[in-house]
């Protein structure tokens, strides 16, 4: 897999590794038994720029609560992990959105997921106008960036996971 760019709704550039799309695949759920997983996404604003960078992302932690359909979130785990981040890197990196799995091949929000997401525009604190939601299904990942000020939510990115030397698909 290669780094996932995408163009966003005010021209910049929405940017997560190969590294962090590998790790967000390890749950993807090609099993009955496998539970929706997911975390935080986060990264920097790029100085002078409208670009978007997901340095790093959270993981299921102790205290999440994860079901075949669902998955809810414990805040104080990511809190840490985001803090911690924060400290770090002197205030540059931060909250940028969620990301999470989906049992379908091609992800689409589900009535919940929308409903979270713009319960997080109105009532969520982040820096920056948009926060970013991904979906991880079995064979794509998907990409919306939610724009707090129209109070809208946007599909900017659908990037095949499947492997070509794999599978025989394009990725």
């Amino acid at each position: 897999m290669k780094a996932i760019i995408s163009e966003r709704i005010n021209g910049g550039r929405f940017k997560m590794s190969d590294e962090i799309v590998a790790l967000m695949q390890t749950f993807v759920q090609d099993s009955s038994w496998k539970a929706e997983a997911g975390g935080i996404l986060i990264g920097r604003h790029i100085l002078d720029t409208l670009d978007i960078v997901v340095d790093s992302i959270t993981v299921p932690m102790p205290g999440d609560c994860r079901g075949r359909y669902w998955f809810y979130r414990h805040r104080r785990g990511h809190q840490q992990v985001m803090d911690t981040a924060w400290r770090k890197s002197c205030g540059t990196c931060t909250y940028l959105g969620e990301w999470h799995t989906h049992p379908q091949p091609i992800p689409t929000p589900s009535f919940i997921d929308v409903h979270g997401w713009i319960r997080k525009l109105n009532l969520g604190t982040f820096v920056g106008e948009s926060v970013f939601f991904v979906i991880v299904g079995l064979q794509a990942l998907g990409v919306w960036e939610g724009d707090k000020r129209g109070r809208r939510i946007s599909h900017i990115g659908e990037f095949n996971l499947i492997r070509k030397d794999i599978h025989g698909a394009s990725g």
